[in-house]
């Protein structure tokens, strides 16, 4: 279920920028990414390259509102389980990956198992997810927290 961990790459103050401006607007021009960062663009777009290789950039995505598509309810599922073999994890793993509600999966450390976030249009569309991943793997307790307001949610990375 884990990823493996590379060794950081190394960045410098102009990556540090790049990847600042990248997170707030990746449709930003080469132009305007090297006007701002005080370079030309040759060697910018070389920065960018090599920082894609090194798997730093995974890609580029446009990010929906939730609310504008209808999604208005967030619930974070706290997991339990009592099965920690590796054939029940990879059938919770994928039961969690083909569930496009998932919107985050985490393994955690202490009391619970696995938590969960989970974006559906209301209550009664959570509860399908829950009877249909209860139904997909055996889960020994499951608690839904609902989210009555999201104070902070960006997808931008602490770059010090």
């Amino acid at each position: 279920m884990s990823q493996d961990r590379q060794t950081p790459t190394r960045l410098d103050d102009t990556d540090r920028k790049i990847l600042s401006l990248l997170q707030e607007d990746a449709t930003l021009s080469l132009d305007d990414i090297a006007a701002r960062v005080g370079a030309s663009k040759t060697p910018v777009w070389n920065r960018i390259r090599k920082l894609r290789e090194a798997g730093v950039i995974r890609g580029q995505v446009a990010l929906l509102d939730p609310d504008s598509l209808g999604l208005d309810a967030c619930f974070f599922v706290l997991i339990r389980t009592s099965e920690h073999d590796p054939d029940w994890a990879r059938k919770f793993l994928s039961a969690v990956r083909a569930r496009p509600e998932v919107i985050e999966a985490h393994r955690l450390a202490g009391d619970i198992d696995y938590i969960l976030k989970v974006r559906v249009r209301n209550a009664r569309a959570y509860d399908r997810f829950y009877q249909a991943l209860i139904s997909e793997v055996k889960i020994h307790n499951v608690t839904a927290l609902l989210s009555m307001e999201e104070l902070k949610a960006t997808t931008a990375l602490p770059l010090e």
